[in-house]
């Protein structure tokens, strides 16, 4: 039997499923009774129309239509497959995939523009958001925390676009990330060291550069009996902390009502006695009040933004600070930042698909009007190795920063080795 027949017969037994299947009844048993069951119902309508199918095909039907009735359809088996760090769905037949830093095209197809409408909406209504043609644009979630975008027509031209930043069955480790050569262990100690002292720290990079996941590692330096909060877009963020309070927007409803945005949940949590804030990303006129925690008694909060350069996300933080159309000065904006912010950490996604933290920057105070920075690691990236992987070394500056005094009250004491230790990358 050819393959498209083979689906067009799947899409015949899934129309008979259906029919035959109480969804309701079904959704009040135990997930594994209930898998028994539709794969029962399954077999029993394959064997009744008496079409001659392979053993092998036979279980693909039925693992497909399993995955249609309990899961998300095709893309069930890249969701099982943890090499998969990005699910990019184009169209109903245009399914692409990232695995170690690179994109490929993979077979997954949709029956059609339908079918991939059906999936998004089930995955968009598990989280109370909805997607239709009044609201054609949304972002989401899956269990696990991963993040989902998806647009629809009229916006997407080519039909449903569908776009999932996958996250890993578990928290990455600190030395996982020494591992993979993303920092060295000396630039993991002292971000590490930065954390529990609770100076605040600014994650810049660009999209996929790992901001969230260096963001992840570093709250596991805050003690367990410091009170955490966190605020984001998409709530993604994996913080093992025991006391902590989640904090999500929520998109405007039908009528364009109801919306609230990352700011009005930042001034509402200082009403909330946190120790520290974590915002998923700063995007807009939130940054100020940001900016004002962290001057008011709320040190060692941590935000990502996206920028190219440590300079480059500084110069951002000014911009959304106008965006709160408050009027002040050039001078005052820059003296909150570098009065609020200790340390800059840019992360890079490099050619061969790796991430790696370039550099980390600590703010010294203001020259004039000019906020000064010193570079205290950098990565200085050398070529390419036959191998095509990114080659380079991550070097200290051999500046002492002017926070190991905040380190030391904080009974936190470095070894002297670890600003001058450079690690080869090859």
């Amino acid at each position: 039997m050819e393959v498209l027949n083979l689906e067009k017969y799947k899409s015949e037994v899934h129309r008979t499923l259906i029919s035959k299947l109480d969804l309701e009844k079904l959704s009040r048993v135990n997930s594994s009774d209930a898998r028994q069951v539709v794969a029962g119902i399954v077999s029993e309508i394959i064997n009744n129309q008496g079409v001659p199918l392979s053993f092998d095909e036979q279980e693909q039907i039925q693992a497909d239509l399993l995955d249609e009735v309990f899961g998300l359809g095709p893309l069930e088996p890249l969701l099982k497959d943890p090499t998969i760090s990005d699910i990019l769905v184009n169209g109903k037949d245009k399914v692409f995939v990232e695995r170690a830093g690179r994109l490929q095209r993979v077979d997954t197809v949709f029956r059609d523009d339908r079918h991939l409408l059906q999936i998004i909406d089930r995955i968009v209504s598990r989280v109370g958001r909805r997607v239709d043609e009044a609201s054609p644009m949304v972002d989401a979630r899956l269990p696990d925390g991963s993040r989902v975008n998806a647009i629809i027509p009229p916006l997407a031209l080519d039909g449903p676009s569908l776009s999932i930043r996958r996250f890993g069955t578990g928290p990455i480790a600190a030395n996982q990330l020494v591992e993979l050569k993303s920092l060295s262990v000396e630039m993991m100690e002292v971000l590490s060291a930065a954390a529990r002292a609770r100076l605040s720290i600014l994650i810049s990079g660009g999209t996929g550069a790992g901001k969230t996941t260096l963001l992840n590692i570093l709250s596991r330096n805050i003690p367990q009996n410091e009170r955490v909060i966190t605020i984001e877009d998409a709530a993604e963020l994996q913080l093992a902390q025991e006391n902590i309070v989640r904090l999500e927007t929520r998109p405007p409803n039908i009528e364009g009502q109801g919306a609230i945005r990352q700011r009005q949940l930042l001034i509402n949590c200082l009403r909330m006695r946190p120790d520290r804030i974590i915002l998923g990303e700063v995007r807009g006129e939130e940054a100020f009040d940001m900016l004002q925690a962290m001057n008011t008694g709320h040190e060692g909060s941590m935000a990502t933004i996206h920028a190219n350069t440590p300079r480059d996300a500084l110069a951002r933080l000014e911009s959304m600070v106008a965006m709160s159309s408050l009027n002040l000065t050039e001078k005052a904006v820059r003296q909150q930042i570098a009065s609020a912010l200790s340390l800059v950490v840019q992360i890079s996604r490099m050619s061969d698909g790796s991430r790696k933290v370039v550099s980390i920057t600590e703010i010294t105070g203001m020259e004039e009007s000019i906020i000064s920075m010193q570079e205290i690691f950098t990565f200085n990236k050398k070529g390419i190795g036959p191998d095509g992987k990114v080659v380079g070394v991550f070097a200290p500056s051999h500046i002492r920063p002017r926070f190991l005094e905040r380190l030391q009250l904080a009974g936190i004491f470095l070894p002297q080795n670890v600003f001058e230790t450079s690690l080869e990358v090859n």
